[in-house]
């Protein structure tokens, strides 16, 4: 049974403000999607494994993390409107070597990665959507990247806080110090001064 855009609203819009996806192409997109819910902490996407789907976040809040040597390093977070999925197995047919976990219970749709890639090979508007986020992707890694290697402690939490206010209200201080790169205890001093 296919999906109606007006299920979506959230998703809808943060898509058209990437691209302005047509509504043949909403159409064909929600043909192939399926709604689903997931309590907090629910792994949608496991390392190591091929999780076949990706998962349009309509409420909530996801984040992506590696493992490294038992330790979980947070690497991005996802709010209403995003898309979360294995890039390794879209891109490179290859397991996921990141976990992507709720953070709060979430309403998601989902779509095979199949069916995502059939759409992002045949469908323009899908197509140039997909280029965005992921054009989008890659300056917020940049980004982060020469913000490790060039602010302050102070200057990262500044600017994390400037760039995702909603992730700064709702996400576990432990996951916001791993994806800084500090300590838990220094970003609980740096927010005591901030406030």
């Amino acid at each position: 049974m296919a999906v109606d855009p007006s299920m979506l609203p959230t998703v809808v819009t943060r898509m058209r403000g990437d691209w302005a996806v047509g509504v043949d192409s909403l159409g064909k997109l929600c043909e192939c999607l399926e709604e689903y819910h997931f309590p907090k902490r629910y792994q949608l996407v496991k390392a190591q494994t091929r999780c076949r789907h990706a998962y349009f976040v309509e409420k909530g809040l996801t984040r992506s993390f590696w493992l490294v040597d038992g330790e979980e390093i947070t690497t991005s977070f996802s709010t209403e409107g995003g898309i979360v999925f294995s890039m390794d197995e879209l891109y490179y047919d290859r397991q996921s070597e990141e976990f992507v976990e709720t953070m709060e219970p979430v309403k998601t749709f989902r779509i095979s990665i199949e069916n995502l890639r059939h759409l992002m090979a045949t469908d323009i508007d899908i197509s140039n959507w997909g280029r965005i986020i992921h054009q989008n992707e890659y300056r917020r890694l940049h980004r982060s990247h020469k913000e490790r290697l060039t602010l302050s402690a102070r200057q990262r939490y500044e600017e994390f806080c400037s760039q995702f206010p909603q992730v700064i209200r709702r996400a576990n201080l432990a996951y916001i110090a791993s994806y800084l790169g500090i300590t838990p205890a220094t970003l609980s001093r740096l927010r005591n001064k901030k406030r």
